[in-house]
């Protein structure tokens, strides 16, 4: 089957971006309403980040901005709006962030790299792509990897197929990296765990965890991201082969 061009798949992305680019910056029509939601949305941002999502509360973050909660209710109706708005602010820059003249496997893994920084170093992030995926932020990621999946050659039903395997993963490794990545005390040295962790596996039975065994010596010393990205490989080499 032929494939779309890569100028094509450029075009779908470009657009992608652009839309994301949109929603980072909805609004701008009302300068004083947009800095005012704006600055709400980046103090949450950094609320989050320090104290994780138990931490986030009008009142917390009515102190850090030096104003009122009732100013608060006037840009942000609750809670879960807020926190869907912090989500949707990341997850666009981040999207915005891969080549548009990528080709549709540079873009796929482009974006799943993007979206696995980001929830690292955004752990709260993941959650909220998780919990609602109705909501626009994991809308915006599901779009730009469906066009992606359209311009491989992916056809009908398979293409909603492909793309929710595609976001399944990339959302749910990036999440259990970054949970994994927030066990360790800041004592701990993660090497000298994973040895640990390794002889365990190589002391196990035989019989019973042959594979374990087998692949204990590649823990310790294993890179994170390089193996997720191994993971889109192979999920792109499925797509091709379907083709």
């Amino acid at each position: 089957m032929e494939r779309r061009s890569i100028g094509h798949a450029g075009t779908l992305f470009q657009a992608c971006q652009d839309d994301a680019m949109r929603t980072a910056k909805r609004g701008t029509e009302r300068r004083e309403d947009a800095l005012s939601r704006e600055r709400i949305v980046e103090a949450a941002i950094a609320l989050l980040d320090e104290e994780g999502e138990s931490g986030l509360t009008f009142r917390a973050l009515a102190t850090r901005l030096a104003t009122g909660a009732g100013a608060l209710y006037w840009h942000i109706a609750n809670k879960g709006e807020l926190l869907i708005a912090a989500t949707e602010s990341v997850v666009s820059r981040s999207l915005a962030e891969t080549p548009a003249s990528a080709t549709p496997h540079e873009a796929i893994r482009g974006i799943a790299r993007k979206v696995f920084e980001t929830i690292d170093a955004h752990p709260w992030v993941g959650t909220q792509l998780s919990r609602a995926p109705w909501e626009s932020p994991t809308q915006q990621l599901f779009e730009c990897l469906g066009r992606q999946v359209q311009a491989l050659g992916v056809r009908g039903g398979a293409q909603f197929t492909s793309a929710s395997a595609l976001l399944s993963y990339i959302v749910g490794a990036s999440i259990q990296n970054a949970t994994n990545a927030r066990l360790f005390e800041p004592s701990v040295d993660r090497v000298e765990f994973l040895e640990a962790v390794s002889a365990r596996w190589k002391a196990l039975d035989a019989r019973t965890y042959p594979f374990l065994r087998k692949v204990a010596a590649q823990l310790p010393t294993h890179d994170d991201l390089a193996e997720f990205l191994a993971g889109i490989d192979l999920i792109l080499t499925g797509l091709d082969a379907s083709l």
